[in-house]
């Protein structure tokens, strides 16, 4: 597999303390966070509590991304978020490239950004760049995100706002069927193989600049199926310290293969049966 084309690391700021006994100072991983990303698709793998949302949603505001979520063009706009990620302030992130585009999905807050797209369209100052009434939906599919399932929303904001640039995804198989999830993962494949020289986001073949070519994911996911994408790193934030493995080696596709190759055990435990 390819290079990450953007982000290359995230490590731990010695100089800006954070409290060990107090949140997020108390995450295992944090005193010596030291992550390289090595391929262009990365996934947080761990149980519920174990930091890697958190993680998440820092190296998302060190990409220059709303807390919140969403585009660099939505920073001004908090849609049910207001603290501030104090992890952020403790870390420093190095990039091979900075990308042009990019977006930070957060399954948890996507009905507040539905919300948002539809405040802009009764804004009259939201406008384009030629000083005209901007659509709100038009990088979404041009639907309001509203008018469609929970499942659809969400695939629709990814299939739209995909190209070229640094993808931050939390949970985005939260609202996606099996089925769905596979579509997903096509999409992923396409983006990060795509030919340099294709158009993207209505750029013509040639447009694109310096630091703005290639794709790259950084997924947290309890999801099994999207865990086999090929070549893919994926680090587990079930022990001291963040490593990589092996989605054999993950509790997710344990379970998972185990409840549906052999469910009669699990339910004999479930039940507290003998």
């Amino acid at each position: 597999m390819k290079p990450a084309p953007f982000l290359s690391h995230v490590r731990r700021d010695q100089n800006v303390p954070l409290d060990p006994a107090t949140f997020p100072g108390n995450l295992r991983f944090v005193a010596d966070l030291d992550l390289t990303f090595e391929t262009p698709v990365t996934f947080f793998v761990g149980e519920n509590g174990s930091g890697k949302s958190t993680l998440l949603e820092a190296i998302a505001v060190l990409s220059g991304f709303p807390q919140a979520g969403g585009g660099t063009n939505d920073l001004a706009s908090s849609h049910g978020l207001n603290e501030k990620s104090v992890l952020a302030d403790g870390l420093r992130a190095g990039f091979a490239s900075r990308p042009r585009d990019g977006y930070f999905f957060r399954a948890d807050l996507q009905a507040h950004f539905a919300s948002l797209l539809d405040a802009r369209r009764n804004d009259p100052e939201f406008r384009d760049n030629h000083g005209g009434p901007a659509d709100p939906y038009r990088n979404y599919g041009g639907r309001p995100l509203h008018a469609l399932s929970h499942g659809e929303a969400f695939l629709a904001t990814l299939k739209n706002r995909v190209g070229d640039g640094l993808y931050i995804l939390d949970e985005p198989e939260s609202a996606l069927s099996p089925q769905r999830q596979l579509a997903l993962l096509a999409m992923m494949y396409d983006a990060v193989h795509r030919a340099p020289e294709e158009e993207s986001h209505g750029k013509k073949k040639g447009a694109r600049g310096r630091g703005d070519c290639g794709t790259q994911f950084v997924i947290a996911t309890h999801s099994a199926i999207l865990l086999t994408y090929p070549g893919a790193r994926i680090i587990s934030f079930d022990n001291e310290r963040l490593e990589a493995v092996t989605i054999e080696e993950t509790t997710h596709y344990q379970i998972t293969h185990g409840v549906l190759t052999r469910p009669e055990s699990y339910w004999k435990h479930l039940r507290g049966s003998p």
